[in-house]
């Protein structure tokens, strides 16, 4: 377990969220707070406990606990946890995409609902001039946020990623304390590494059609990491053929779970990391992030999403993963960032029960792929992966319902107006 706190001043922002205060501190100590919460639930935990390697589980939890000011104090507790054992992060890298896209735009002075034109710029990239799931089929970096946070669009992040480049992704994310994060790859998209490398030309345009930013095509002369990553038994190829051996990942994305977990705390936080973890939003940003990160398909009209698709619980693995064919209540949101992949499932999650006045992060990744094979689509997300984010979210919202608190929180910073 660590201990993580920060304490200072008040100081009032648009929307309340920042403290002038000193940047979080964490103490080491020895818990094993999950280990002990799972062996007391066999039932739901048991091969999990007993394959923890094998599945490459780990979870990271932050119990938050309010002073009478109402500032957050946390406490992290682990489990498994090792950045030395991979995995593979899939849609979650989308999370710091789209909070860097933003940033980017701030620090430009571009609108987030400029009008968003990406050109081709090589073969085997692709243009987008329109976007059909827009009210007036204007792309913007808005929507894609948008739908990046609604439903994990591959497409919304892909052209975020255009925007920013390998080598902008990778600096900005080692300046805020992530030196070992690795976003160099476009998502679910078949492409040559070194396509990867290039970004197309994008340019904004104002309600008038006048230009206000233009970037041209990118090169990335990024120097990865030297990396062993490896997985599996055997795969199949693009030539849909099985070839015996582990899948080298050692050049596809990655990153840290606890620098996930971090990265949104930051967002969900800001007043409890330093400046410069922070990223730079204004007010609006922050209501616009929690709106969309913890929405519903059905809550939304552009896009209009189909719900025997899209349920509620599409992509809010912890505490709700396998209710497919039910209404989430509405009071719990969960403020997250989903991903699958590989048979890698995985959810980064602040959740708030504005009712009984409970809010924790909770953050997990399990590794579903009981036959050794990947890339051929046979995982065992259904009978595993998504069971046990249930279970597990469950588990730790029992215990935050029981567990007394000196100080209620106020939440009112986290409520939002679906309607609008």
């Amino acid at each position: 377990m660590f201990k993580t706190v920060f304490s200072g001043g008040l100081l009032l922002v648009a929307i309340g969220l920042f403290y002038a205060c000193k940047p979080s501190k964490t103490v080491a100590a020895n818990d094993n707070f999950l280990e002990k919460l799972m062996q007391a639930n066999p039932d739901d935990f048991a091969a999990v406990l007993a394959n923890r390697d094998s599945m490459r589980v780990q979870i990271v939890y932050t119990r938050i606990d309010r002073d009478k000011q109402n500032r957050p104090h946390f406490t992290d507790y682990f489990f498994n946890t090792n950045p030395g054992v991979y995995f593979y992060p899939a849609s979650t890298v989308k999370m710091p995409v789209a909070f860097l896209a933003m940033e980017k735009a701030n620090k430009l002075g571009i609108p987030l609902n400029a009008t968003m034109i990406t050109e081709k710029g090589q073969e085997g990239l692709s243009a987008v001039y329109n976007d059909p799931t827009t009210p007036d089929g204007r792309p913007t970096l808005a929507h894609y946020v948008k739908k990046i946070f609604l439903v994990s669009d591959n497409d919304a992040n892909n052209r975020l990623y255009e925007f920013l480049g390998q080598q902008y992704l990778h600096d900005q994310l080692k300046a805020k304390g992530y030196p070992d994060a690795e976003i160099i790859r476009r998502l679910a998209i078949a492409m040559p590494e070194s396509l990867h490398r290039i970004t197309n030309p994008v340019r904004f345009l104002d309600t008038a059609g006048k230009t206000v930013y233009e970037q041209p095509l990118q090169n990335s002369n990024l120097v990865y990491r030297q990396r062993h990553d490896f997985l599996g038994k055997g795969y199949l190829n693009d030539e849909n053929k099985l070839v015996n051996e582990p899948m080298d990942f050692s050049r596809k994305n990655n990153i840290y779970l606890y620098d996930l977990h971090k990265i949104l705390r930051s967002v969900m936080f800001p007043q409890a990391v330093s400046e410069k973890e922070r990223f730079n939003f204004k007010a609006e940003d922050y209501k616009f992030l929690y709106q969309y990160m913890s929405q519903f398909p059905a809550e939304t009209t552009y896009p209009e999403y189909d719900s025997a698709h899209f349920y509620d619980a599409y992509c809010k693995f912890l505490l709700f993963g396998t209710k497919k064919n039910e209404k989430l209540p509405k009071h719990i949101r969960s403020f997250n960032k989903v991903g699958w992949s590989y048979g890698f499932l995985t959810d980064v999650a602040y959740i708030v029960d504005f009712e009984k006045k409970v809010e924790f992060m909770l953050s997990a990744t399990i590794y579903c792929n009981s036959d050794g094979i990947l890339n051929d689509d046979k995982y065992d997300y259904e009978t595993v992966g998504l069971p046990f984010m249930e279970k597990l979210g469950q588990a730790i919202y029992a215990y935050e319902i029981k567990r007394k608190r000196k100080q209620q929180p106020d939440l009112s910073a986290f409520r939002v107006n679906y309607d609008q």
